[in-house]
């Protein structure tokens, strides 16, 4: 299972920069341990986010964003499309299948 992550802003910029050094150590401690594969900013930024985690169950999945401190700041909120892969590029196969 594959999970797509969308972050969005309840405010404007303004309101998660505070919040922004916090949220790229969420980036990357969960990066690291393999649960994100990918991350980055909407076009456009303003918008929020969007990350693709595998790994863990759609529960984890939530748990998870709840961590985030723009979360815990009331300043963005997540919803969560889970995918059930049933064909993936050669590329992604390795990053799939340990999904």
């Amino acid at each position: 299972m594959l999970h797509l992550l969308i972050l969005r802003y309840l405010g404007s910029e303004a309101d998660v920069e505070p919040h922004i050094a916090g949220h790229v150590e969420y980036l990357e401690r969960h990066h690291a341990a393999g649960t994100f594969i990918a991350s980055g900013q909407t076009v456009p930024a303003s918008e929020g986010g969007a990350i693709l985690a595998r790994g863990v169950d759609r529960a984890a999945a939530l748990a998870i964003t709840t961590e985030d401190p723009f979360v815990r700041a009331g300043v963005a909120e997540y919803s969560i499309t889970t995918i059930d892969v049933g064909r993936a590029h050669p590329a992604l196969a390795g990053l799939v299948s340990a999904a």
